[in-house]
């Protein structure tokens, strides 16, 4: 929760605590443990919401979301619905931030295997994995920036087939290598 809140600090000021609390039980002390953390963040503005209205909040305006805190089942449904909203799994980063270690990074769709040794995977969402984990691990905002960045030109000039394009997983990676190259020249 507190690695939230300090996230929420660091960008828009603005965390959404999901729960389900008009429901279960474990929601309602999930709230009462926000409520109680809050007051020591007193610059971030805290809202909650039910899961079931803000996977709704999610696709009908999801420009309105930044910082979300939930329990791991709702966060794997949430994360789902972000994914497709924003062109699908193929482009979902992940992180799993604690207090205790560098965290977790991840595509949210995992490693594909069905399509290992046929250059048709999307690489832009484990690209942007390696963003976060250079941003939040690493400490390297400027080399996560340079990054999403480059991945961002690649998705324009060199889309894969998931993207309507026909870029291989090679040539998408190639695209991102010249971005950077370019992006260093600078």
């Amino acid at each position: 929760m507190r690695r939230g809140f300090e996230l929420a600090r660091s960008r828009r000021r603005s965390l959404v605590s999901v729960d389900k609390a008009n429901v279960l039980d474990t929601s309602r002390m999930w709230r009462r443990v926000v409520e109680e953390i809050a007051p020591d963040y007193p610059d971030v503005e805290v809202r909650h919401a039910l899961v079931d209205s803000f996977a709704m909040e999610l696709v009908n305006a999801p420009q309105t979301v930044d910082v979300v805190v939930t329990e791991n089942m709702f966060g794997d449904i949430l994360s789902d619905v972000a994914a497709a909203v924003t062109g699908g799994l193929g482009l979902a980063a992940s992180a799993s931030l604690g207090d205790g270690g560098p965290g977790i990074f991840e595509p949210v769709h995992g490693s594909a295997p069905d399509l290992a040794g046929t250059g048709a995977a999307n690489p832009a969402a484990m690209l942007r994995s390696l963003a976060l984990l250079l941003e939040h691990a690493l400490l390297r905002g400027d080399l996560a920036a340079a990054l999403v960045e480059a991945v961002d030109a690649a998705l324009v000039s060199t889309p894969t087939p998931d993207l309507g394009g026909d870029a291989t997983t090679g040539a998408f990676g190639d695209a991102v290598l010249a971005s950077l190259m370019e992006l260093a020249s600078r």
